[in-house]
């Protein structure tokens, strides 16, 4: 098989810090708000500080991998050569549960939403609705460029903009007294809720991490890459906290009569209807370009798996001889995005932040391993840069992975094993080397597009 051809560097610092805010779609702080509010007891921004804390020590070992490895930019690859191939492994299997369910995760997000407006359609034909569009646009090879991601990224902050200034003047003429420190803390939080709502929002931060896998189509990448990873953390960090804090202030307390669907009844409170008709075209815009870039990331990221031979290459490496998508990748991601009817959004986000947390947990133990496989160039600063802050860094994303739910640590552990199984046969009892996964090229590289030139 011949090898992919390389693509021109186009990509900015600011193109980068770009893409990573817009996928992590942040009007999701507006959409989630309700579910985070209740774990936390009415503390949303405290939690979104301490999830923001632990993805900036994760984005810092990710700027520091990306400079030993330029070239190749995933966690897997980071493990893979810096612990063993066995455990790089078992990360893209952690990072394959995040792709693999994170369609479902914003197609059920995207139909409650919807449903909050139509109550009197069931839940069920709105996510069964949402999956089918998504899927038909992603089968025909519509997928978004750098110039339409800044489009909508615009229009969404804009809304999100117009949502908070609207919400300053309802507290201004309507609620005077609000107390400016009650969403920080107040008497029913503790630091184990605001904790289990960081759990949570961290759901918020996914794809902060995505830019790594650019560095093909980057101006500089060594340069660029970290310095981009670092500020698509800060800049998601202060729009999630911004917008969450006058959130709270709004509707103090984690009290909802349905946590899911918080934004829209908001919306008619601050601003009237008409104001929430239109924030609901840009919020829907927002939720259905991010349900179109996830589903066809995940099926990428299939395809090559399929191809390389770590996955069965005659279902998933499979395109269409026509549309040159791959066809089947996308509908078995629709199908298990119907898993989605049985789960409530608190719960599908925890299971999503399961494999995530681990993966960032593992890329804090890669620098740490680094560090000790130069223990020549050691001193007092780089003790303080590759060690204590990488190991601070896996503490708090360790800890906050204890704290998602129940089922959610179940869900997660089951795939775990799963993996470590499938590792099992394919390494014919971990005796063989896996077969190496091509994780960055999902991203960079697409058969008949690609996400980020135009």
């Amino acid at each position: 098989m011949s090898s992919p051809q390389r693509m021109a560097a186009k990509l900015s610092l600011t193109s980068l810090v770009v893409f990573g805010v817009a996928y992590m779609a942040p009007s999701i702080v507006i959409l989630t708000f309700g579910v985070i509010a209740s774990r936390s007891h009415g503390s949303t921004p405290t939690s979104y500080l301490i999830a923001g804390a632990a993805m900036a020590l994760t984005a810092l070992s990710y700027g520091k991998l990306a400079r030993i490895y330029p070239s190749s930019g995933s966690a897997y690859t980071y493990a893979r050569k810096m612990i063993n191939p066995h455990t790089g492994f078992l990360v893209g299997w952690a990072i394959l549960l995040d792709y693999f369910f994170l369609p479902m995760v914003a197609w059920l997000v995207t139909a409650v939403y919807i449903s909050a407006q139509f109550p009197s359609v069931p839940l069920w034909i709105w996510l069964v609705l949402v999956i089918a569009v998504t899927t038909a646009v992603n089968i025909l090879g519509i997928v978004l460029a750098d110039r339409v991601n800044k489009t909508l990224l615009t229009l969404t902050l804009a809304g999100m903009a117009a949502f908070v200034v609207l919400c300053v003047k309802h507290l201004i003429f309507t609620v005077p007294s609000a107390s400016l420190t009650t969403p920080l803390w107040n008497s029913s939080t503790s630091i184990a809720l605001v904790s289990s709502g960081a759990a949570v929002a961290a759901y918020s931060f996914l794809g902060f991490d995505a830019i790594s896998t650019l560095s093909e189509e980057t101006i500089n990448p060594k340069r660029n890459i970290p310095r981009g990873i670092l500020l698509v953390v800060v800049v998601g960090t202060g729009i999630f906290v911004v917008v969450s804090y006058i959130m709270q202030l709004v509707h103090p307390g984690g009290s909802f009569k349905d946590p899911s669907s918080v934004a829209f009844p908001m919306f008619n409170l601050v601003g009237g209807p008409i104001f929430a008709n239109i924030v609901n075209i840009v919020i829907l815009a927002g939720s259905f370009a991010s349900c179109i870039a996830v589903q066809a990331s995940t099926s990428r990221l299939m395809f090559v798996m399929g191809r390389d031979g770590v996955l069965p290459r005659g279902f998933f490496g499979r395109l269409h001889p026509k549309l040159k998508t791959p066809t089947l990748n996308l509908l078995l991601v629709a199908v298990v995005g119907l898993i989605a009817l049985v789960l409530s959004v608190d719960t599908a986000t925890s299971f999503i932040n399961f494999g995530a947390f681990l993966t960032f947990t593992m890329v804090n133990i890669c620098v740490i391993v680094h560090f000790w496989k130069q223990r020549a160039r050691q001193n007092r600063l780089s003790v303080m840069k590759f060690v204590v802050l990488p190991l601070l860094g896996a503490t708090v994303d360790f800890y906050l992975l204890t704290q998602l739910g129940t089922i959610a640590l179940y869900l997660g552990l089951c795939w775990l094993a799963l993996g470590i199984l499938y590792l099992a046969v394919l390494t014919r009892g971990f005796r063989k080397t896996p077969p190496e996964m091509s994780l960055e090229s999902q991203t960079t590289q697409s058969d008949d597009s690609t996400l980020t030139s135009s």
